[in-house]
């Protein structure tokens, strides 16, 4: 057993990570309905006017506005009805002096009418209708270009796209569109003590839980996440994922504590860089960052809850980053329920639940993935802090 050196500052850590983290540059072609939570990689003009033609915003008649000048109550407008126009629907013939057709909210405006004269404003008689109020020249008459103007800039190189966007692009008649590729993840799994779930579990062995918690998390933000089958603690095991692993990020849980079978570190440096191994931060204290060739190399604890904890706050800035997403974090403050005992020394990120404005401590040990199961999110105890007292105020960084 070799202990570690030299511990890094967990704030340093951090920095160093964003440091060497990439933004994405490889963009690709998808359907824009599957677009959804993507980066827009191209900006967007109206090669049209939306909606493109004058029509009804409302259901009624449309007229001849000078028409109706003088119309009121008791001295109605009556104009002869040229027949009906619904949405999606061209009018076959222009409205005269003296007429008017009955015409539906949307649809096209027929040839020779400039006004809209809602139907609560009028009275059907056969085949006239009585104006009782009169309408100004575009009145309840949306313009060709109302919603977009052709040639303006619509959506913007960067942009997240959500429904609203995704609607711009349908209304422009788009059916691809360009965005940002996903950071591509290759998730590696490490020891013979543990077996993958459906599996049969022998006495002394774990099932791997770390592969699915960092998958399922890394994919809800904005990863693209391969899991691999277990790998022996062995040199040539480690050596040939990474050279067989094409992506972004090499991922490896386990492996990266200081136990004589822990090897990924001589493997990293063999075939790449390391940027640090072990931080002052409980837990998570053995985490590996390091490159081999063009991928971002992370080697998490083994320990559910301390591999976990680690891709919140260090995988996590990294991953957001290179897929040009911004690292939204929501906040709140609490009261501490329980005197929590933390260690001199090294920054701790400490599970808790909140519950009606209390922020109960939830952490069990590394090896309980319970202990985040139950958190509503989790606290950062600093480096120099010894312990924090019940009823004292802390922030809560919510999952």
């Amino acid at each position: 057993m070799i202990p570690f050196k030299e511990l890094i500052d967990f704030e340093k850590a951090k920095e160093i990570i964003i440091e060497k983290t990439w933004e994405m540059k490889r963009v690709e072609e998808v359907d824009v309905t599957e677009a959804c939570g993507r980066v827009l990689a191209e900006d967007i003009k109206a090669g049209f006017d939306i909606p493109g033609f004058s029509r009804a915003a409302m259901d009624g008649y449309a007229v001849i506005a000078s028409d109706t000048f003088g119309a009121n109550q008791r001295n109605p407008v009556k104009l002869r009805i040229m027949g009906k126009i619904f949405a999606g629907e061209i009018a076959r013939r222009e409205v005269k002096k003296g007429e008017c057709m009955q015409i539906a909210t949307g649809a096209p405006l027929p040839e020779g009418s400039d006004a809209v004269v809602m139907v609560e404003n009028t009275s059907l008689e056969g085949e006239e209708v009585k104006i009782f109020k009169p309408v100004y020249p575009g009145a309840n008459v949306t313009p060709p270009d109302e919603d977009v103007k052709k040639g303006e800039m619509v959506l913007r190189k960067g942009d997240i796209l959500n429904p609203s966007k995704i609607g711009v692009l349908a209304a422009l008649g788009m059916r691809k569109v360009r965005v940002y590729e996903k950071p591509k993840v290759h998730l590696y799994p490490t020891g013979r003590e543990i077996v993958s779930p459906g599996e049969k579990k022998e006495y002394g062995k774990i099932y791997d839980i770390n592969s699915y918690t960092l998958a399922t998390l890394l994919k809800k933000e904005g990863a693209s996440v391969e899991i691999h089958p277990i790998v022996d603690d062995e040199k040539e095991a480690i050596e040939k994922c990474i050279d067989e692993a094409r992506g972004d990020y090499i991922i490896f849980s386990g492996g990266s504590s200081v136990g004589e079978r822990d090897i990924m570190a001589d493997v990293v440096k063999k075939r790449g860089e390391i940027f640090f191994h072990g931080i002052a931060l409980k837990p998570g204290k053995p985490t590996i960052f390091g490159r081999v060739g063009n991928a971002l190399i992370f080697g998490m604890p083994g320990y559910p809850t301390s591999c976990l904890t680690n891709a919140y706050v260090l995988l996590l800035p990294s991953i957001k980053k290179m897929a040009r997403l911004p690292l939204k974090v929501e906040r709140k403050e609490a009261m501490l329920a329980e005197k929590i005992v933390s260690t001199i020394g090294r920054h701790q990120i400490y599970p808790v639940r909140v519950e009606q404005g209390k922020a109960y401590p939830v952490f069990k040990e590394s090896g309980a993935i319970t202990s985040l199961s139950e958190a509503t999110g989790y606290i950062e105890i600093p480096a120099n802090v010894e312990y924090l007292e019940e009823g004292s105020q802390v922030l809560v960084n919510y999952f």
